[in-house]
């Protein structure tokens, strides 16, 4: 689509310049970026009309035809190459790429006498750079391929390079109009066809033949149907080409997308160039293009018309071409469709007569370039002048960026103060810091929104946090997982001789009457003095368990405040059916637990005389009897059902 146009939101600034007119009718992004022909400068200017970046070339290396602009703020741009041998209008030879401070990355040089150069270049989504080129052909050759001029004809070609060195490339991809000619004068040469109107695929090679026979100036990709569209000064046309084919189906009919080669899928604005009856609607034209998808009439063609509006003043007219997949629609023996332009905009003085460009904006209005008047312009969708800038010298191209597109959006980078935590627990996030940066922060699954800068979150499930940094109309958004840890079952505490011992862990912390005992991280331990004691355990994750059941200890070593019948559990093994013996001085004040090898609490009962573990799995648990004050009974027990 239009060569680098930023996807970006709109953005309304309502500023008042010396330089430059703006009114309060919304404008479409930040700055404009032109360059003079055959200057050693490029400049960047706000919408004031402000220089707010100048490049400085080489006295050697003065702008050709095109300066656009990668994301970033790098310039590609054609070269008036110095040592051309060709030489005529639009004629460039060489191709630069200049990073922001002025540094060639690429200078890349396709000039000799047989071949230049010359007018457009597009950027490709893959890096590599489309190109025209003028390729001279002999007269000798002119006559054998039909013409009936017996002269030089420079011909027209179209190639991809895929940088390979700062002044290295490799051709991938050509496509070359002499390889799809027809003549109907003479059935001897090349070419011959009864009837040039049955063949629009063709270019008639005797239609107003010239040794600078098409003068190719405007060139365009669409990646959605993977086609180029360019524009011919002379013949008045602009054709559209698939490119998804080879370079060898390129030269032939067959192959690609479309299953015609190399052929023109369609062309249009001069039917008499194949034959056809029509009105002529361009009167000399300059970049054609595809309108991007994020515009209002995304994939129309548009065109600047240099004296084909009223009274011969310049214009801008688009095009809805018939798209039949990714072909397009004819009644073979008349025009292509439509029969005259979708969509006009004229030009208010007089015209142009070489150069000038358009740039469709996403917001509806259009970017104007008239070239040799130094005068650039914005339109409203009701074709409202809501921007302009008067320059010395002519300007081929004017295209308009965002700040977003130029500077790079601010970098999201989330980030957690921990990758995973444990269950209650919080967690800070974190995104970069930048002067008037916003943020907007949101969770899946859904609850969770901030716009602070550094938040505190509380997960109860695992979650992804993701933060949109937002400066002016720029953002970038990224996330970040947290991970959530159960919390252990609380440890259970039995007596091993005179020795208390928890559930297994990672770590303990014993405790006595609710304080911590210092230095007391052991499984197992023996206190020296009566009253309650608790433990609490870290598992492998590092969550911390709830304290254990109070456990009273008595020093004696004897932690049975009764007297009689010792107290017991029968039989053991069991099949599931469990009495608990010697509990009668107890007066029914006592609680029965059931502990799983995992310290999970499967039973808990009051003052039971049995228990069923009929249901519970085949393995050992422990039964645990506590009075008010002490453990009366701390048993393993097996269950085989």
């Amino acid at each position: 689509m239009r060569k680098h146009l930023q996807r970006a939101l709109l953005l309304s600034l309502v500023l008042i310049g010396m330089t430059s007119q703006r009114t309060e009718a919304q404008t479409w992004g930040d700055y404009t970026l032109y360059s003079t022909l055959n200057s050693t400068k490029a400049y960047l200017v706000d919408m004031s009309g402000n220089t707010y970046h100048q490049w400085t070339f080489s006295t050697s290396k003065k702008t050709g035809y095109s300066t656009y602009m990668l994301p970033g703020g790098t310039l590609l741009r054609t070269v008036a190459n110095p040592g051309n041998s060709l030489n005529g209008g639009g004629m460039t030879g060489a191709v630069q790429k200049i990073d922001w401070n002025g540094n060639v990355l690429w200078d890349y040089v396709y000039s000799t006498s047989s071949y230049c150069l010359h007018h457009d270049i597009c950027q490709m989504p893959n890096g590599n750079v489309l190109m025209i080129a003028y390729e001279v052909k002999t007269a000798a050759q002119s006559t054998q391929a039909g013409s009936t001029s017996n002269i030089t004809i420079w011909s027209e070609k179209i190639i991809e390079v895929q940088p390979t060195g700062p002044t290295t490339g490799t051709i991938v991809w050509e496509w070359h109009v002499w390889d799809h000619l027809c003549q109907n004068v003479n059935s001897a040469k090349d070419n011959y066809v009864t009837s040039i109107v049955q063949h629009p695929e063709l270019l008639n090679v005797n239609y107003s033949t010239t040794k600078d026979w098409m003068h190719v100036n405007g060139l365009d990709y669409n990646e959605a149907l993977d086609q180029i569209v360019f524009s011919s000064h002379y013949l008045n046309e602009f054709y559209v080409i698939d490119h998804s084919t080879t370079s060898l189906e390129a030269a032939g009919h067959t192959g690609g997308n479309s299953g015609k080669g190399g052929d023109f899928l369609y062309r249009w604005g001069n039917p008499a160039a194949y034959g056809a009856t029509g009105t002529k609607i361009f009167n000399v034209v300059h970049d054609a293009h595809f309108v991007p998808a994020d515009c209002p009439k995304a994939n129309y063609i548009s065109a600047f018309n240099n004296k084909g509006g009223t009274g011969t003043k310049s214009c801008v007219d688009m095009v809805n071409p018939p798209y039949n997949g990714y072909n397009y629609t004819l009644s073979l023996g008349s025009a292509y469709a439509p029969a005259s332009y979708d969509w006009r905009h004229t030009y208010s003085g007089s015209f142009t007569q070489d150069l000038g460009n358009s740039q469709q904006l996403p917001n509806g209005n259009t970017l104007v370039c008239i070239a040799m008047s130094g005068y650039m312009y914005e339109i409203d969708s009701n074709q409202a002048v809501v921007w302009s800038k008067n320059v010395s010298g002519t300007i081929p191209q004017a295209f308009r960026y965002t700040n977003c597109y130029v500077n790079g959006p601010p970098a999201a980078a989330a980030s957690a103060a921990q990758a995973s935590i444990c269950l209650g627990a919080s967690v800070q996030l974190n995104a970069p810091i930048g002067t008037g940066f916003t943020y907007n922060w949101s969770s899946n699954p859904p609850g969770f929104s901030s716009t602070l800068q550094n938040p505190i979150a509380t997960p109860t499930v695992p979650t992804t946090y993701s933060v949109t940094v937002s400066s002016g109309s720029c953002s970038s958004s990224d996330s970040v997982a947290v991970g959530v840890n159960p919390l252990p079952a609380a440890p259970v505490i039995s007596l091993d001789g005179s020795a208390m011992v928890s559930t297994a862990a990672l770590s303990y912390q014993w405790y006595y009457e609710n304080n911590i005992i210092s230095g007391e991280t052991n499984q197992s331990y023996t206190p020296s003095q009566d009253g309650n004691y608790q433990v609490q355990i870290v598992d492998t994750n590092g969550c911390n368990s709830a304290l254990s059941t109070s456990y009273y200890y008595t020093v004696s070593g004897i932690n049975n405040l009764h007297t009689g019948i010792r107290p017991g559990i029968s039989p053991n093994p069991t099949n599931g059916l469990v009495t608990l013996n010697g509990l009668a001085d107890y007066q029914d004040n006592y609680e029965v637990l059931v502990v799983d090898a995992r310290g999970k609490i499967i039973v808990r009962e009051k003052s039971a005389t049995s228990i069923d573990l009929s249901a519970l799995e085949n393995g050992i648990y422990i039964v645990s009897i506590s009075s008010a004050r002490s453990l009366v009974l701390n048993k393993r027990i097996v269950l085989i059902k």
